[in-house]
């Protein structure tokens, strides 16, 4: 087989026995492709390729600028890729099992206070060019803050999930994998209204020949449900008229608040791990440090015992210029 073919039945096989997300097969596909078009500048096949030249291409990626996760996803996705081969006895070894990866950075992850996501909750409210829109709006991030969804899961909820004025909603996530996560009185009204609005819509396309749709959130789109791309565009949007600064707010960034909010007011790691659908308890853990530097950051700012060993090292500063 040719690399391309390998990708492509490796593609299928991660689908068809893992459920992968369509997310994860492009993203895999991506980072194999790069690793193909490597190989075949220096005419190798996957079936020839040993070890060194694994190193190879991650030395040229690191020559490329590329940084430490995007080359710590590739080499993973190689990895996956050769474990595949060896189990289907297209190899008689498997040369990415012993490479040294890069690892991960340990960034916190970016969040919001309480105030920042009132103010992305009113412009929900009152940004649109309709009603309709308004209540579209105001239905997505109520039900994203509410439940610390992933956007796919959001913007790819079945309207089924949500009839009957539900207190829980049954979500879809990674590996097929289903979860239940509670609403907020708030979310719970976003949702009756916005439910009241599409119906009507998808009555009136009904009446005109056109097919209902499966999803709570409808598009003439080829998914059939609003995507990622749109949702993104759109929470820019509400942050440049809600007065939140836009290069703070992304999808995820209302997750990682989500998180962070409960853990501040007392859920415990093990509550929000299954809210959140994380396989291992230690992806969550990330939001205990992005608490502690949050209060930290609090009691520099506004301790008044922080605040006078400020002042004192001011008067100090004043004093040694006097002299």
């Amino acid at each position: 087989m040719d690399n391309l073919r390998w990708i492509s039945t490796f593609l299928d096989a991660q689908a068809a026995e893992l459920g992968a997300a369509q997310n994860t097969q492009l993203a895999y596909a991506r980072d194999l492709k790069d690793f193909a078009d490597w190989a075949q500048l220096r005419k190798l096949s996957f079936q020839d390729i040993d070890r060194a030249h694994i190193e190879d291409y991650l030395v040229s990626c690191d020559a490329q600028g590329l940084s430490q996760a995007t080359r710590a996803r590739r080499l993973s996705a190689i990895r996956q890729l050769y474990r595949f081969a060896f189990e289907e006895g297209w190899r008689d070894t498997n040369p990415a099992i012993q490479i040294k990866g890069p690892g991960r950075s340990k960034s916190l992850p970016k969040t919001l206070d309480v105030l920042e996501v009132d103010r992305l909750l009113t412009a929900a409210r009152t940004q649109g060019r309709s009603v309709t829109d308004r209540l579209r709006n105001t239905c997505l991030m109520e039900l994203l803050y509410a439940t610390g969804m992933r956007v796919t899961e959001l913007v790819s909820l079945p309207v089924s999930a949500a009839r009957g004025d539900p207190r829980m909603l049954l979500v879809m996530g990674k590996g097929g994998k289903e979860r239940m996560v509670p609403l907020s009185p708030p979310a719970r009204a976003a949702l009756a209204a916005w439910l009241i609005c599409r119906d009507d819509i998808e009555e009136l396309a009904h009446q005109k020949g056109k097919p209902t749709s499966k999803f709570l959130f409808p598009s003439r789109g080829k998914l059939g449900h609003l995507t990622r791309h749109w949702f993104y565009n759109l929470i820019k949007d509400l942050a440049v008229h809600g007065g939140v600064a836009p290069n703070k707010v992304t999808p995820h960034t209302l997750r990682h608040a989500f998180a962070t909010h409960l853990l501040a007011n007392g859920a415990d790691l093990r509550s929000i791990q299954t809210l959140l659908g994380h396989a291992d308890v230690a992806t969550t853990e990330i939001y205990t440090h992005v608490l502690d530097e949050r209060l930290r950051e609090l009691v520099l700012e506004h301790h008044p015992l922080a605040q006078t060993d400020q002042d004192h090292s001011d008067d100090s500063d004043d004093a040694s210029d006097s002299q």
